[in-house]
């Protein structure tokens, strides 16, 4: 049975989500420093993630279907967002305009600072604490919408079975998406098992998003293998049905707070063209194309791109 929580805890807890709320900006003025409702910029990151439509919005901002249609309306006329047929031809797809990837790119510019800011007045233990906390409580919050097995945690550091897990994520993702075969499967294993020999180095990290007792994604930090300074991104995937829930974003966000707390310069990742949900990700939390060229290294030719992250 549950302890009771007791009353000062739950009123420590109201005061502090009160105060969250007027400092956010959701009792009025500019939400993440924009003009725009906490609805709609919740919607603009939602869609930012690819593949989501109008009712994938209703469930996931637990709004009304007329609250979103309209919603939906305005930001359709204003330009920044896009409605494309699905596969079925009669649900619509939602996607950004490059006018809505760039107010996305400042919703995430703003967001991170105003979270730098507030963490500069912490010490790296309080940092930490307030992390796990809201992580929890937030978790806690939405526990009775959905059912346990479906919360998707963020768990830093190596588990047992990751490297065969990780490596069967891409190994069945890009053989579909890309024809890749044993060659890139077995390039995988081998460069993520040799990357987990030095974890125990502090530039080196790797996350992983635990849903009930399954790994369905994964994300690393290799800060040794580019050198002078530039910290690599690596293995990043998701498994398809987690796709479109967030996880990526969070994996993502970790990294990336690790990178800047370690002080690295840049952040390289290497991908391909025609991952587009893939790119819109990281264009919005900073990378910009550096490089593209012809590959056959995984036995398919292929267009390589480089993407970089430099530190403000």
């Amino acid at each position: 049975m549950p302890l009771t929580p007791a009353p000062d805890t739950i009123d420590a807890i109201r005061t502090a989500s009160r105060e969250l709320v007027r400092q956010l900006g959701f009792m009025g003025g500019k939400f993440a420093g924009t003009d725009l409702p906490p609805s709609a910029v919740h919607a603009l990151v939602e869609i930012e993630s690819g593949g989501v439509t109008a009712r994938d919005l209703t469930e996931r901002l637990h709004l009304e279907k007329s609250s979103i249609s309209r919603m939906l309306r305005k930001l359709v006329e204003s330009g920044e967002v896009i409605e494309q047929p699905g596969e079925d031809g009669r649900v619509k797809v939602l996607g950004l305009s490059e006018a809505g990837r760039q107010r996305v790119h400042a919703i995430h510019a703003f967001a991170a600072a105003q979270v730098s800011d507030a963490l500069d007045r912490l010490t790296p233990g309080q940092a930490e604490r307030m992390r796990e906390g809201l992580s929890l409580y937030a978790g806690a919050l939405g526990a009775e919408a959905l059912p346990p097995t479906a919360q998707i945690r963020v768990i830093t550091g190596y588990q047992t079975g990751l490297i065969a897990r990780i490596t069967q994520m891409h190994a069945l993702y890009y053989a579909r998406s890309a024809g890749f075969g044993q060659e890139f499967e077995a390039g995988v294993a081998g460069g993520l098992a040799e990357f987990c020999t030095r974890l125990h180095r502090p530039v080196n990290a790797i996350w992983t998003a635990v849903q009930g007792q399954e790994i369905v994604g994964s994300i690393a930090i290799d800060g040794e293998d580019l050198g002078e300074n530039v910290a690599h991104l690596r293995w990043f995937i998701l498994d398809d049905h987690v796709r479109g829930t967030g996880a990526g974003r969070r994996l993502l966000s970790a990294a990336l707070d690790f990178v800047d707390h370690k002080g690295f310069a840049e952040v390289h990742l290497w991908t391909f063209s025609g991952l587009n949900a893939a790119r819109h990700l990281y264009e919005g939390h900073g990378f910009e194309l550096a490089e593209e060229r012809p590959g056959m290294q995984w036995g398919k030719e292929i267009l390589e791109q480089r993407f970089v992250r430099r530190r403000a």
